[in-house]
C-alpha cells in the first residue's frame, strides 16, 4: 500500500495536479465567495513558473550538478545499474526498448566496455500495482547489455525492488554476499543524489556515473544570453519544461519523504 500511496499523492502536490485541483475547487464554490478569482491567478502563476525554461533548468540544475562524472577512470568491482531506462518488450513491440533515460543502460555497457567493473549490477523490478508487465527493469536491461556486447556471465539481476531506496536495500545484500562495499553507481544525473545518499546509508561507497543531463554548461550558460526571439519564447511556459519541472520536484519530495522514513 505503501508504494501505491507514494506514486498516487504526490500527482496533487506537482504542478499538473495541484493546478486541476485548484480547478476544481473554483468551480464547486464560485458562485458563493469571490475567492475563486485568486484561486485562478494562483494557479495561472504556478502553471507559469512551473513552465519557465529558466525556472525548470535552475531546478534540474541544482541536482544534477551535485555528483559531477569524476574527472580519473573509474575502476571498483561492480556496477550498479538502476532501472527506469528501459520499457518492456510488450506486444507490439519486437524487443525490449529504452526510453529518454535509456543511456543509463548503454553509460554502463561503455564503463564495462571500458574495463571500470567486471560485474553489472542491474537493479529494478515492477511496482506491486504494475504486475501485469511481462517482465522486470532489471531482466529488461539484461536483454538490452547483452545486445550491445555485454556477455551474460558479467551480469547479475536484482529484480525485486520496487522503489530506489528497495534498490539500495536488496542491491547491498547482494554485494554483501560477494563483500562487496564500493560500487560504481549508474543512473540518472536527476536521480544520483537520492539514489547515491540511499546506497550509502546501506554502507555502500558510491562512485556516482550519473548520466541523461538536461542541463549541460552549453544550454546553461545559453538560457541565459539569448537571442531576443529566443527571450521572448522562453518567457512561454512550455510543456517540457513542465515536465522537467515536475520530475524535480518528485526527486525533492522522494528525498524529504525518505528522510521522514528514516531511509536516507
Amino acid at each position: 500500500m505503501f508504494v501505491y500511496l507514494s506514486k498516487l499523492l504526490p500527482l496533487f502536490v506537482y504542478p499538473v495536479g495541484l493546478v486541476s485541483l485548484i480547478i476544481i475547487l473554483v468551480l464547486i464554490i464560485e458562485r458563493r465567495s469571490r475567492f475563486p478569482r485568486w484561486l485562478l491567478i494562483t494557479g495561472v502563476i504556478i502553471l507559469w513558473l512551473a513552465g519557465n525554461r529558466w525556472v525548470s533548468l535552475g531546478l534540474a540544475r541544482s541536482l544534477e550538478w551535485r555528483d559531477l562524472p569524476p574527472e580519473s577512470p573509474l575502476t571498483a568491482e561492480v556496477i550498479v545499474l538502476l532501472g527506469g531506462g528501459t520499457e518492456p518488450g510488450d506486444a507490439p513491440r519486437p524487443m525490449a526498448e529504452i526510453n529518454s533515460a535509456g543511456d543509463r543502460v548503454l553509460y554502463a555497457a561503455k564503463l564495462y566496455q571500458e574495463g571500470a567493473a567486471p560485474i553489472i549490477l542491474a537493479s529494478g523490478g515492477n511496482v506491486e500495482f504494475a504486475s501485469e508487465r511481462t517482465s522486470t527493469p532489471a531482466e529488461d536491461m539484461t536483454e538490452l547489455l547483452m545486445l550491445i556486447g555485454v556477455p551474460e556471465s558479467a551480469i547479475k539481476v536484482q529484480p525485486d525492488s520496487q522503489n530506489t531506496y528497495e534498490d539500495a536495500l536488496y542491491s547491498a545484500e547482494i554485494l554483501a554476499e560477494s563483500g562487496i562495499d564500493e560500487v560504481i553507481l549508474v543512473t540518472s544525473a536527476l536521480h544520483m543524489p537520492r539514489s547515491k545518499a540511499l546506497f550509502e546509508s546501506q554502507g555502500i561507497t558510491v562512485i556516482p556515473a550519473p548520466v541523461d543531463f538536461t542541463v549541460t554548461e552549453q544550454n546553461w550558460s545559453s538560457a541565459f544570453d539569448p537571442r531576443l526571439g529566443e527571450f521572448v519564447i522562453s518567457l512561454m511556459p512550455n510543456a517540457s519544461a513542465l515536465n522537467l519541472t515536475t520530475n524535480v520536484l518528485k526527486e525533492y519530495l522522494g528525498m524529504f519523504i525518505y528522510s521522514l522514513r528514516g531511509w536516507m
